[in-house]
């Protein structure tokens, strides 16, 4: 069985159960989820006793059971999207993840997962996971009080990992409110409420350990650290702050064994309630496209483009697909975007967020600075599913690496021969990276042998020749760096490079 996040997000807190006929035999799933609300301090009675917060909030808090045919769940199969990006992202810090094995099943077999939810209106509209209701062929939902009712889904998004579902409610339900997630702060008392393993009802408590915790699964990394214990069947269950407001939606967990090792994560109830009032009302969203690979603006960079150190912030265009609304728009690449519309974007993530949250067809200004100003072009936002792609050549002379001592590389023409032994398209042009001093300052910023120099400071060059009087020319107008384009397997990254000192 998978020790590590198992569906959406980590490891997903679901619970799960292959049944065949009457009979079923117990299989864990892994799966978690959870909003996030919150304000300090609150209702905690003398003595520490967070009775008071679970009298209130327990009677809200539901479990979602789901129905599919076994060859439609990807929650204990390991292969979902969702999974292989979290576990990249983990072995990207280095952390090893446990061995995972997928159950044999037989095409008759049915599935059954398990999760929380959490009821925020009173004639049955109820929030979870996503992933604890992907492919259901079937929902219920089982109350505080033991009644099971049948539900039906109002909305789900996969981005956000998000679902709404309604139920009849046989009398008014009690609910639990939206706090606001904004206010935690680290160290912050929190509570989990969910059914974990599918054992009943369940708290358990502990403090906010992170904030803004980014898995790179999507435009709406942002999720909320906590040590509380979460397992298998607490996804879509509600974290709630002092005062028993829910501040975050719990979702995802780390575990090298299966179980709680104090690692779980949570969707921030501000991002939560605006996603699900949407799905509410429209069962879907359909999330804004741009068109574009962007990354930080470091101080070299900023300093490489002529951006003075307070404005040292924005998204980078590292690269624009052909045929997208950002090409469409005339936004290239070395562009640094810092608005959208009246929004301002400090780093990637807020490029990425505002985009996502624009419908496709929306018109919106960019604020990018260009050739050491700021001009505005309008874009018409995409959908989501669009996508693109796609570079020329002259290069004379043999591979002669050429010496830029400035930031320490020698460079080579991409003649046809070199084209060839790089694999690249005979019609891409630059300067081959034939050499890289360890002691100087490209190497430092990463720069390595075989890299293709595509541009510098945003200026296309052609061969070794080119980048060398692009760079001395950086040099001669005081600038302290010099911004690359580089060429590395395929992708273009932007690289600032700072001048070694005299």
């Amino acid at each position: 069985m998978s020790s590590l996040l198992r569906k959406h997000r980590t490891a997903a807190i679901v619970g799960a159960a292959i049944i065949v006929g009457a009979g079923a035999l117990p299989f864990a799933l892994t799966s978690p989820a959870a909003m996030a609300a919150n304000e300090p301090g609150g209702i905690i009675a003398p003595g520490g006793s967070f009775a008071p917060i679970v009298d209130a909030d327990k009677p809200a808090v539901v479990t979602v059971t789901t129905t599919m045919k076994a060859t439609d769940t990807g929650a204990d199969a390991g292969d979902s999207p969702m999974d292989e990006q979290f576990r990249q992202f983990f072995e990207n810090q280095g952390i090893p993840l446990p061995q995972q094995q997928a159950p044999q099943r037989n095409p008759a077999q049915r599935a059954k997962a398990l999760g929380s939810g959490f009821v925020i209106s009173a004639d049955g509209v109820i929030v979870t996971n996503n992933h604890v209701v992907e492919n259901a062929t079937d929902i219920k939902v089982t109350l505080d009080d033991g009644t099971e009712v049948p539900a039906k889904l109002l909305g789900a998004d996969a981005k956000s990992d998000l679902a709404v579902l309604k139920i009849q409610a046989p009398k008014p339900l009690p609910t639990v409110a939206w706090g606001d997630s904004d206010k935690l702060k680290l160290g912050d008392q929190i509570l989990a409420i969910g059914n974990p393993f599918g054992i009943g009802t369940t708290v358990t408590a502990g403090i906010v350990s992170a904030r803004g915790r980014d898995l790179h699964s999507g435009p709406y990394d942002d999720f909320i650290q906590i040590d509380a214990p979460i397992n298998h069947g607490n996804s879509g269950g509600p974290l709630v702050d002092g005062n028993g407001n829910v501040v975050g939606i719990n979702t995802a967990i780390y575990s090298p064994n299966g179980g709680s090792v104090g690692v779980g994560f949570a969707i921030p109830s501000n991002e939560a309630k605006t996603i699900v009032a949407k799905l509410e009302k429209n069962g879907s969203i359909d999330h804004g496209y741009l068109g574009v690979a962007i990354q930080p603006v470091t101080n070299d960079v900023a300093d490489a483009v002529g951006l003075s150190q307070s404005q040292s912030q924005g998204a980078l265009v590292a690269n624009v697909t052909d045929g997208t609304p950002a090409a469409d728009a005339g936004i290239k690449s070395g562009d640094i975007v810092t608005a959208v519309g009246n929004e301002t974007v400090k780093t990637p993530k807020d490029l990425s967020r505002l985009v996502a949250d624009l419908s496709p067809g929306d018109k919106r200004s960019v604020t990018v600075w260009r050739n050491g100003k700021s001009i505005d072009v309008n874009v018409t936002v995409g959908g989501n599913d669009d996508s693109k792609q796609a570079a020329n050549d002259k290069g004379d002379g043999k591979v002669q690496p050429s010496n830029q001592p400035s930031i320490g590389v020698g460079l080579a023409n991409l003649t046809p021969d070199v084209k060839q032994q790089l694999n690249l398209p005979q019609n891409v042009e630059g300067a081959v990276v034939a050499s890289v001093n360890p002691d100087k300052p490209a190497a430092a910023a990463g720069i390595q042998q075989g890299d293709i120099i595509v541009s510098v400071n945003d200026k296309p060059v052609r061969n070794a020749h080119e980048v060398q009087s692009a760079v001395a020319e950086a040099g001669k107008a005081g600038r302290k760096s010099v911004l690359l384009l580089i060429q590395r397997d395929g992708n273009k990254t932007f690289v600032a490079v700072p001048f070694a000192a005299a």
